[in-house]
């Protein structure tokens, strides 16, 4: 195996790192969308449709990464001492990575949890709306009923 393998690895996971942190900062971007007291749906399905963009973009590079790996495992598993720097290198990036999901992951909890929140919010505010649409027409039904006197000396007879 030639260096390309071993930097071909580094170089895919160089790019999962700075993928990683577009995707924490996308996470503080939902986070923020779903903070604001006034639920901005628009906003919202655009940070999750560039969030899944991510997503896709990331299983390309994990898939790439497996294709590379199974081909250039045995030479990097027998040749330790000649890759040592690549090895070393990758190591820290794969700790780096590590870490970023770990971030991700919490960030994406407090978001799931936010975003419960502020549909609860929602469906009590839709809920609120229907129970004082229904009040209003049940208002509006008594009072027309209200001035209805029917004649009880009116014969229906004819």
């Amino acid at each position: 195996m030639s260096q390309s393998g071993a930097q071909i690895l580094l170089q895919s996971l160089e790019k999962k790192n700075k993928l990683l942190d577009q995707m924490i900062l996308q996470n503080s971007v939902q986070e923020g969308i779903l903070k604001q007291e006034e639920f901005d749906m628009d906003a919202f399905d655009a940070a999750i449709d560039k969030q899944s963009s991510y997503v896709e973009e990331l299983d390309k590079l994990d898939q790439g990464f497996e294709a590379v790996y199974d081909r250039t495992r045995e030479e990097l598993m027998n040749n330790k001492e000649q890759y040592s720097t690549e090895i070393k290198r990758m190591k820290e990036q794969i700790q780096q990575i590590t870490d970023k999901i770990v971030t991700l992951n919490a960030g994406n909890m407090r978001n799931k949890m936010l975003a419960e929140n502020q549909f609860k919010k929602k469906k009590h505010e839709i809920s609120n709306g229907v129970s004082k649409n229904r009040a209003a027409r049940n208002y509006y039904n008594n009072m027309n009923n209200l001035n209805f006197v029917s004649s009880y000396f009116y014969d229906n007879k004819k």
